[in-house]
């Protein structure tokens, strides 16, 4: 398995907040861009949607440890199989920390294709976890 890790972002939220969004793909359609991701289908713990230049993908929520993690795995056919886990800590009130890492199934040379994009794509979700406008509590 090859492992990506984002950047480490700071929101300034509680980890109760953040947690309950990502704990949710009906919120997701909010975070992804529209320009790469179109027929955007989701409940609670799933969501399935077509990439630019890729085709279909789906994703599902397998584990959740409240205000700390969720994990997330392919659903369906996708190109490659990956694991994607969010990961919070609240080091203040208000200030919470997250970074987002994604495990792939990978052979060499996909690894060299995808490996930029990977990464951007673990920087991109992070910022927009981090920077989206929640409702106030």
């Amino acid at each position: 398995m090859t492992k990506f890790e984002s950047d480490i972002k700071k929101t300034a939220q509680k980890d109760e907040t953040v947690f309950s969004f990502i704990s949710n793909f009906n919120n997701f359609q909010n975070l992804i861009p529209q320009d790469k991701i179109t027929d955007w289908q989701s409940t609670e713990d799933s969501c399935r949607f077509k990439v630019d230049g890729i085709g279909d993908a789906g994703l599902k929520i397998i584990e959740k440890e409240p205000f700390k993690t969720v994990k997330y795995s392919t659903d369906g056919k996708v190109p490659f199989n990956f694991y994607l886990w969010v990961q919070l800590k609240q080091v203040a009130e208000n200030d919470t920390r997250i970074k987002l890492t994604i495990k792939a199934d990978l052979n060499p040379m996909m690894k060299m294709m995808v490996s930029k994009h990977v990464k951007k794509f673990l920087n991109m979700l992070g910022d927009a976890i981090a920077n989206y406008h929640y409702p106030n509590n």
